[in-house]
């Protein structure tokens, strides 16, 4: 058995890739999100007159459909997704089951309320390359209680197969003084 290299493996440098994005103030946006139920911000983020979470910049994905109770994330996998085996790393469906499960229970939120999701689980079910097309991934509540939500997700390819799904649990909170 050989040892590892000392150096890292570079790509050539004709080979190499660049990729740039621009992010706005989170915390802004958070502070502008106070004032409105989370239906009406999650609204403002749609519509863009609220900047998007930097994450969504980060991972390439964005906000498509929303009404109380289900929210709908959509992506098309790109190469910087990939992970080791050239295929997209598992994080990106997770953060996007995160994602729509998540805002789901937000628009439930009244004003001074936000939410925090306590678990989540997801289960691969196959591979996602930049071949699959155009993802969606579509949250929905089970169930809302007083202090804990639960919702569902499930992410589609663009030929509607299922590539993963998952659950989470959240919690209700208020919103600091």
């Amino acid at each position: 058995m050989s040892e590892p290299s000392a150096r890292p493996l570079e790509a050539p440098p004709a080979e190499r890739r660049r990729r740039s994005f621009a992010w706005h103030d989170p915390i802004a946006a958070a502070r502008a999100g106070r004032q409105l139920s989370g239906l009406d911000y999650l609204r403002a983020i749609l519509a863009g007159s609220v900047p998007a979470p930097p994450i969504m910049a980060t991972l390439g994905f964005g906000l498509a459909e929303l009404e109380a109770g289900r929210a709908v994330f959509t992506c098309t996998p790109q190469e910087f997704h990939y992970n080791p085996f050239a295929s997209v790393h598992g994080g990106l469906a997770a953060t996007m089951i995160d994602s729509a499960t998540a805002c789901a229970v937000l628009s439930l939120c009244p004003i001074g309320q936000s939410m925090t999701t306590l678990e989540l689980k997801v289960s691969f079910v196959r591979p996602i390359t930049v071949e699959s097309g155009a993802l969606r991934c579509e949250g929905r509540i089970v169930h809302a209680g007083r202090r804990v939500a639960t919702a569902e997700a499930r992410i589609l390819d663009g030929a509607a197969r299922l590539c993963a799904h998952g659950a989470a649990t959240c919690l209700f909170v208020p919103l600091a003084e």
